[in-house]
C-alpha cells in the first residue's frame, strides 16, 4: 500500500538515492536537511512510501509575496524512482505538496523544470500547470558566518 507521509532523517538513504537519480549526488547531509525542513513552518518534504519502499520525494517551500498580499509556494524538489514512474505517485506528491501550500494560504505554485527534462514538463502539464517562458538568472555565492 502506498502512503504519502513527511520525510524523516530515517529516509534519508533513500532520499539521496532518489536525488542521485535526478542528477544531485548527495554528500552526507541529507538526514540534516530533511531535520532542517521539519523544522521550518514555509517548508515541508513528502515521501512516496510502498510499504517502507520509498518511491518518491517532494519538497515544497512558501513565500510571501512582495508586490502584493499574500503567499505563494514552490515545489523544489520532484522525482519518482524511475521504475516506478507513470503510475500516479508523481501526482499523489504534487496534490499533498499543493494541499500544504493550501493550508498556508497560497493562492500560487510554481515549479522550475531544467530544459532537457521534457517528460517532467509533460507530467507538469498534466497535472494542471500551465508553461510561462521567462528568463532564470543565478549567481553563485559564497555564504559567510554572520
Amino acid at each position: 500500500m502506498l502512503h504519502i507521509r513527511p520525510a524523516q532523517p530515517a529516509d534519508a538513504a533513500a532520499i539521496s538515492g532518489l536525488l542521485h537519480e535526478l542528477g544531485y549526488p548527495q554528500d552526507g547531509t541529507t538526514a540534516a536537511r530533511i531535520q532542517a525542513w521539519a523544522e521550518d513552518p514555509a517548508g515541508t518534504a513528502y515521501v512516496a512510501d510502498a510499504d517502507g519502499n520509498l518511491l518518491g520525494v517532494i519538497a515544497v517551500y512558501v513565500c510571501p509575496f512582495f508586490e502584493r498580499t499574500g503567499s505563494w509556494a514552490r515545489i523544489v524538489a520532484l522525482v519518482v524512482a524511475a521504475q516506478a514512474r507513470g503510475q500516479g505517485i508523481g501526482r499523489r506528491l504534487v496534490s499533498a505538496a499543493e494541499s500544504f501550500a493550501a493550508t498556508k494560504g497560497c493562492s500560487r505554485m510554481e515549479v522550475t523544470s531544467a530544459d532537457h527534462r521534457l517528460d517532467a514538463h509533460e507530467f507538469y502539464r498534466r497535472t494542471g500547470y500551465r508553461k510561462q517562458t521567462s528568463q532564470r538568472f543565478l549567481r553563485d555565492l559564497v555564504a559567510s558566518d554572520r
